[in-house]
């Protein structure tokens, strides 16, 4: 009789391409996706050109089911990872169902102040020594439903996930040094349609306040 094999050799790794890339300082190339349909995720693989796709949670509808099927189908490629942005609010639960899907990395919108960004940083590590986040054991995909990695291999995981905030309210402009400042805190992004609002200025990204405002954001960074 054979004996059986360990699950946990069955497993395809996990490496994460854009954390990798980050910490070797080299440029990333994103696309956007408003959809989690694989077969356009495959699409994307099979070009060979991004390093990540950004499903856009925000704006997009999903279900927790389709949201496992797009990790799944992210990876089948070793050249790619994913990122999913989230709403605001509830971001905790959030971060929990993206990052048990097998997306690896979170951009988090409408961050406004320090405490907020120290809020998207521990919703995505462990509350465990070391990482100060609040996110608990679990058995989801990203583990392989506790079958196909351990917990100390599940809050490794999470420690390379890459945070992401958005900078699109006139507060974040204000306190962006100390957002920077925060531990934890891999990129950001400008946003000029929700800045522009913020101003009453309407979605004009041309308006030369924004790009102002834009050119600060970037050069502070």
């Amino acid at each position: 009789m054979s004996r059986p094999v360990d699950p946990k050799s069955l497993r395809k790794s996990t490496h994460n391409v854009l954390r990798e890339r980050l910490r070797d300082g080299k440029p990333t190339i994103g696309t956007h996706l408003m959809s989690v349909w694989p077969a356009m995720v495959e699409i994307i693989g099979y070009t060979g050109v991004m390093d990540y796709i950004e499903f856009s949670g925000e704006d997009a509808p999903y279900d927790l089911a389709s949201l496992e099927n797009f990790g799944r189908a992210v990876d089948l490629f070793d050249h790619m990872t994913s990122m999913m942005k989230i709403e605001q609010v509830p971001k905790e639960w959030l971060a929990s169902r993206a990052n048990g899907s097998g997306i690896q990395n979170l951009l988090f919108a409408d961050t406004r102040t320090i405490n907020d960004a120290q809020e998207a940083v521990a919703a995505v590590r462990h509350e465990t020594p070391g990482q100060n986040g609040v996110a608990g054991a679990g058995w989801k995909r990203d583990v392989g439903y506790g079958i196909g990695a351990t917990l100390e291999e599940g809050v490794k995981q999470r420690k390379e996930g890459v945070v992401a905030l958005m900078i699109e309210k006139a507060d974040a402009i204000e306190n962006l040094e100390g957002i920077l400042a925060i531990d934890g805190v891999d990129m950001i992004q400008f946003g000029p349609s929700d800045y522009s609002v913020t101003k009453g200025l309407y979605a004009d990204p041309e308006h030369a306040e924004i790009q102002k405002v834009q050119k600060h954001v970037n050069e502070t960074a």
